[in-house]
């Protein structure tokens, strides 16, 4: 099914063409002056320098042409009627606005779509998101948030639009950090079989360590080897033999990543964030000397003070981009050269169309450099897109980096937590409270999850952000559980319709909108009435009922946008518009006690689809909705 724009175009395009000029003029956008019209085209004054004509002149004569319709025989006479109105204004736009029916029969034809009218690409693409990014042996923070619900929101949309999508939690489980735990765990557990270099035996299955001991242990060593040299030395030594193949080091590493991963799962899960594969810095290790060796051999890297670097400056740089270094002077390879490493493992494994990347916006230089190596060695072809999302910084409200009371970086299960209660305390004391403690404490963990993903997600993502735990946590405004308020509110209007007409069954999933309109948007709405008895999205006979209507009909366009930007904040600001529009059309509307009963159906097809709609949304944006509130 086509976006709506696209058919507004189309159809303008077409009134462009038959008067004379280039049907490209005729491209349709929403209007942005909608107290004067829906849409607007302004095609006439783009060609007016190449026509040399007033662009006045051009917009009349494509006013007259809309008005007179297919058939030449006027609008209203037209088969198909498009416009309500059509007006010429100085200095040369084209003011539209849709005609009732032909926009409900636009709605008929997005219910019988699955994906509600978004235009599916004809090749589908492969893309991994790299979204993690964690650590092994250290808890999610809040410095973990933005990119766990970001990259899940952008991997959501990317499968939506009909893409075959991989996250990838890309670990960070190699380097001097596991030495550092290794020694640690070494100087305080001294004989431990994987410690002993003649033990030939089977390593014990259960890890010599809990996750909270884990936890505690990396920070400690890390201190420590900023104060005491001996110990970083060791530690230094460690992490060789272990990238060495040392047998009883990589048993204990397996279970540093193993009691990790078995922590983190347990915590993104909570955040309703999942990766479909679980890969880390360790699995690209294979992959760098074939590759350091390629770069070596075909001239892209030489050696620059002792490290193996390639130049990825190029002529018109307005700031200095420095050398991508792949092997340090003393041997050591970096996050550079394992990224790059793993861009050649998931061409080789995955042959995808397009690699995107999170992360906090101050590692721009670092992606610039990456990305310009690897289109220079050769490793990423022309035709994969290589894309960086940079997200800026979620602050408190004293504009500074978010920090725990006691000023430190704050646990995301201790962030989810605060705002679980702060969800919960506004349920309890609300005056219209219907359910007992234990459903609200379920409830709120909805909500608050919608809360918190919201707050994050209606922002652009490269932007900073204030954190506020009570805004975010409202039940108004533009709030995740003001959106899930309204789809709750559906859900009950279509129970209590559902209940009204209980003695029909096929009226049970009429209300329940499981039953849409038969037939494409081409179909007359008497006809979509008509079909098997079902009700149908009806002409608008009011202005909130048609603001709906017109919301609803964005979508397609919406995805479009959000898909093509990479920006969940287009569905954020897509999802609060149309329960506003949903509102107004709810309380200016008697939707269950309208006397009459075509016009009683519409107004559940219509609503049944906006509740459609914003559930498909906000999945999209990684949260669900409560039965209740």
């Amino acid at each position: 099914m086509k976006r709506l724009l696209d058919v507004l175009s189309k159809l303008v395009g077409e009134a462009f063409a038959s008067c004379g000029y280039e049907a490209s003029y005729g491209k349709v956008t929403v209007s942005n002056r909608p107290d004067l019209c829906e849409f607007q085209c302004n095609g006439a004054m783009a060609g007016a320098k190449a026509y040399h004509k007033a662009p006045i002149a051009i917009a009349k004569e494509v006013e007259e042409k809309l008005k007179a319709g297919p058939d030449g025989e006027g609008l209203q006479a037209a088969d198909r009627p498009v416009w309500q109105e059509v007006t010429a204004a100085a200095p040369g736009f084209i003011n539209l606005k849709l005609h009732p029916v032909f926009l409900a029969q636009y709605l008929c034809g997005m219910t019988e779509e699955e994906k509600l009218g978004c235009e599916m690409p004809e090749v589908s693409r492969t893309i991994i998101v790299d979204y993690g990014g964690p650590n092994v042996a250290k808890p999610l923070h809040i410095g973990h948030l933005r990119s766990a619900i970001i990259g899940e929101s952008v991997k959501r949309i990317c499968r939506f639009m009909g893409n075959r999508v991989i996250g990838d939690v890309h670990l960070g489980d190699w380097g001097l950090q596991m030495g550092l735990i290794m020694q640690a765990v070494k100087e305080k557990n001294p004989d431990l079989p994987y410690f002993n270099p003649d033990y030939t035996g089977e390593y014990p299955k259960e890890a010599p360590f809990t996750i909270g001991e884990l936890e505690e242990i990396y920070p400690v060593a890390s201190t420590r080897a900023k104060e005491d040299e001996a110990f970083c030395r060791e530690a230094h030594d460690t992490t060789y033999l272990f990238q060495q193949g040392d047998r009883g080091l990589t048993a204990l590493w397996r279970h540093i990543v193993g009691v990790s991963v078995q922590d983190l799962r347990k915590n993104y899960r909570r955040l309703n964030v999942d990766f479909d594969v679980w890969y880390g810095e360790s699995d690209a290790q294979p992959f760098i000397p074939a590759m350091v060796e390629r770069m070596r051999a075909e001239g892209h890297a030489h050696e620059s003070q002792g490290a193996l670097v390639v130049d990825v400056a190029e002529e018109g740089d307005t700031k200095e981009i420095p050398p991508c270094i792949l092997v340090k002077s003393d041997g050591a390879t970096l996050y550079s050269t394992t990224d790059l490493a793993t861009i050649v493992q998931r061409i080789e494994e995955y042959h995808p169309d397009a690699l995107i990347y999170l992360a906090d916006k101050r590692q721009e230089m670092h992606f610039t450099q990456v990305f310009r190596c690897s289109r220079k060695t050769g490793l990423a072809a022309d035709g994969i897109q290589l894309s960086y999302i940079g997200f800026g910084t979620m602050n408190g409200k004293d504009g500074k980096p978010f920090k725990t009371r006691s000023g430190g970086v704050m646990r995301l299960e201790y962030l989810i937590r605060e705002i679980e209660e702060a969800v919960y305390r506004r349920i309890m004391e609300s005056e219209n409270r219907s359910m007992e403690e234990a459903e609200a404490k379920e409830v709120a963990a909805i909500v608050g999850l919608a809360a918190l993903k919201y707050g994050d997600l209606s922002n652009q993502a490269s932007k900073d952000y204030i954190f506020d735990i009570e805004r975010f946590a409202s039940f108004e405004g533009n709030t995740g559980p003001y959106i899930l308020y309204t789809i709750v509110r559906i859900k009950s209007i279509l129970e209590k319709y559902a209940a009204q007409n209980r003695t029909d069954p096929a009226e049970d999933d009429r209300a329940q909108g499981r039953t849409g309109v038969p037939g494409d948007a081409s179909e007359s709405v008497l006809d979509c009435a008509a079909g098997n008895g079902r009700p149908a999205i009806r002409e608008a006979e009011t202005a909130s009922e048609k603001q709906l209507q017109l919301c609803l009909a964005q979508f397609g366009e919406t995805m479009d946008l959000a898909y093509r930007e990479l920006a969940p904040h287009k569905i954020c600001q897509y999802v609060y518009e149309l329960a506003n529009a949903v509102n107004q059309f709810y309380h200016e509307t008697k939707i269950l006690t309208e006397p009459d009963t075509m016009r009683r159906e519409g107004y559940i097809s219509l609503i049944g689809l906006a509740k459609k709609v914003l559930e498909t949304g906000i999945d999209l944006l990684g949260f669900t909705a409560p039965e209740k509130m």
